[in-house]
């Protein structure tokens, strides 16, 4: 098959999956993911020397093999043309397919499904365990445009030289008060740290009121007793490793009076309480965006956007001690 009837059969495997989720939204990245799948052997059904891998390996690069052709499938239920792609040192990389196509299907707003050339769609280069790209469709310049160097040249690199190209191009996007982090630069060795970094005191307010909600929608443990070792832990290394930002006093993000009591009131009662009810509507607003790969490494599960208030207010009643965040919290949405 010519790259262009591949493209072509691309064209018809977006509108197809356009038209099904505009009648009924996909639900989940395997959901859709699996369909691609389908979608994709119906379509090339006429050449029987292709066959589609219905059981890939689960880390395999790209999720889909179609002969010389591969296809990475990303997904999101936000109104988003964004996601983490992935790892730089594609390690399970199948090395029959020449091509990579990039299909998104993007659930939020109107849905719809879009195809890309994956070169054209990788936009930039961020660390979460291991330097991870991110995609994005319909970007006017590609990470390897700004990198001097093309995708295929690139991934045959050692990771050495591959970490030479990435600090170079972070240095380039380093804006006044940030520093580059230390990259690794052997092949083995696991990064966890974001690539730039920010003080949370030099946030602004409405930037350190949204973290403020991430962390705590994403870590129920901040309710425990304040007596309680390594309760900020976890807040402190999501802001880090997702947000690049160091927070010297992590109980100070939930207990300090300016956070808790910004009114000065003499009112007494929970500080982490009080912290958690000025930020009510900014973590239901965060419940619906972030996704889903954040629930499943910090709570260790997949939950709909819908259903992660109640879930989280279930986590933290079976962790606080004191008091009942489910008798105080989001009263109006249970």
């Amino acid at each position: 098959m010519k790259q262009e009837e591949f493209e072509h059969v691309l064209d018809g495997v977006c509108v197809k999956l356009t038209d099904e989720a505009n009648r009924t939204a996909f639900q989940s990245a395997g959901q859709f993911e699996h369909r691609v799948r389908e979608v994709l052997q119906e379509a090339i059904q006429s050449d029987t020397s292709i066959i589609i891998d219905f059981t890939p390996h689960p880390q395999a690069f790209p999720d889909i093999a179609i002969g010389r052709f591969g296809v990475e499938v990303k997904f999101s239920l936000n109104d988003t043309w964004r996601s983490v792609a992935n790892s730089v040192l594609e390690t399970n990389r199948i090395e029959s397919v020449e091509k990579v196509y990039l299909v998104f299907g993007k659930m939020g707003g109107v849905p719809e499904v879009r195809w890309g050339d994956y070169e054209q769609s990788v936009i930039h280069v961020r660390t979460s365990h291991v330097p991870r790209f991110e995609v994005e469709l319909f970007t006017s310049r590609s990470l390897f445009e700004l990198m001097g160097i093309s995708y295929d040249e690139f991934r045959t690199l050692q990771m050495e030289d591959k970490m030479h190209h990435i600090r170079t191009y972070a240095r380039s996007r380093l804006k006044n008060g940030e520093r580059l982090w230390w990259l690794e630069d052997t092949p083995d060795a696991e990064h966890t740290l974001p690539i730039q970094a920010r003080l949370y005191t030099s946030l602004t307010t409405t930037e350190k009121i949204k973290l403020r909600a991430e962390a705590a929608l994403l870590c129920p443990s901040i309710v425990k007793s304040g007596r309680s070792k390594n309760k900020y832990d976890d807040v402190v290394l999501y802001l880090l490793t997702y947000h690049g930002v160091i927070c010297h006093q992590a109980r100070d993000l939930f207990s300090a009076g300016s956070v808790a009591n910004p009114e000065n009131d003499d009112n007494g009662g929970i500080y982490i309480e009080r912290a958690l009810k000025l930020v009510e509507p900014e973590m239901i607003e965060a419940a619906l965006r972030m996704e889903d790969a954040l629930f499943v490494e910090y709570w260790g599960e997949s939950v709909q956007p819908e259903q992660r208030i109640r879930r989280w207010l279930e986590k933290a009643d079976a962790i606080a001690r004191d008091w009942t965040p489910s008798k105080s919290l989001f009263l109006s949405i249970q």
